[in-house]
């Protein structure tokens, strides 16, 4: 299948991708370009931002949760204008926020990271219900935040380490139980994961930065095939438009060698892979 150029703004650093199933458009942030997009209808708008700004959830028809530099935020998009909802590691302004994704249980699960990519210093959160609670700490760039469609497991990555992380979830209220253990090891392969979604079929579909695609595994692990884009380091995927068949995907102009800027002029740009499989409703955030 060919993946289509969605959208030609380059980003700096695209990611947190969703498509929102009220309002049936996709939104998602240049980070280090400090903009959220929004598409529909063949037409890109933007908002900008003081702060850096990472992922998102959906609330309401009107509402995002926004992750910020140094909080999570109500959006509201009739007037565009922010609220904070909680403080996220705002005694450390060497930090910002990364990867994120609401899970099925109505909570969102957003990741931290040093801006010089320190090693460590970052965490992966878990907000339910107005508590903030940190589950992971030591992580140096948190992605690969996704959830099962039953809701049993979570996944996770620290993209410095390669290795794809399966978390057992409380079927209460999907707070983690036990340990998080090894589920897909992709060291060594010449890129690192990054962003990922996983689709009705329960397979996971994994950006690989610095490797020109998005890769799909099945839920015990094996690899299942991989979509192609015309950018070196594809960020985050998610599924969307009729049927949510649609395969989305950021990328960046961040930290592409000169080789690959001489291979092609559309690094940062947001890629659409129609057909590329089937994916799930994005879970909704209850604040």
């Amino acid at each position: 299948m060919e993946a289509k150029i969605l959208d030609p703004t380059p980003c700096q650093l695209g990611e947190g991708p969703i498509w929102h199933p009220q309002r049936g458009q996709l939104f998602w942030c240049d980070i280090l370009g400090r903009k959220l997009f929004t598409h529909a209808a063949g037409t890109t708008n933007s908002w900008s931002f003081d702060t850096l700004v990472s992922a998102l959830g959906w609330i309401d028809e009107e509402r995002l949760l926004l992750a910020g530099e140094t909080e999570l935020a109500l959006f509201h998009l009739d007037t565009g204008k922010s609220e904070t909802l909680v403080p996220l590691e705002a005694d450390r302004p060497a930090n910002r926020s990364n990867d994120g994704r609401a899970d099925p249980f109505g909570g969102f699960w957003i990741g931290t990271m040093g801006k010089a990519f320190e090693k460590g210093a970052g965490a992966i959160y878990r907000y339910y219900r107005g508590e903030l609670r940190k589950l992971y700490p030591g992580i140096t760039v948190p992605n690969a935040i996704c959830f099962s469609p039953d809701g049993q497991f979570a996944y996770f990555t620290d993209s410095a380490v390669g290795i794809i992380m399966r978390q057992r979830l409380d079927p209460a209220d999907g707070w983690p139980r036990g340990e998080p253990e090894a589920f897909l090891d992709l060291r060594g392969q010449g890129w690192v994961p990054d962003g990922a979604v996983v689709d009705a079929a329960g397979n996971i579909w994994n950006a690989q930065w610095g490797g020109w695609r998005v890769a799909c595994y099945s839920s015990s692990g094996e690899f299942q095939r991989a979509v192609e884009f015309d950018a070196a380091n594809t960020s985050c995927p998610a599924f969307g438009g009729e049927g949510l068949n649609t395969l989305f995907c950021t990328s960046a102009l961040f930290g592409v060698s000169d080789d690959d800027l001489d291979k092609s002029p559309n690094h940062g740009k947001t890629f659409a892979a129609e057909a590329a499989g089937t994916g799930l409703p994005e879970n909704r955030v209850v604040p």
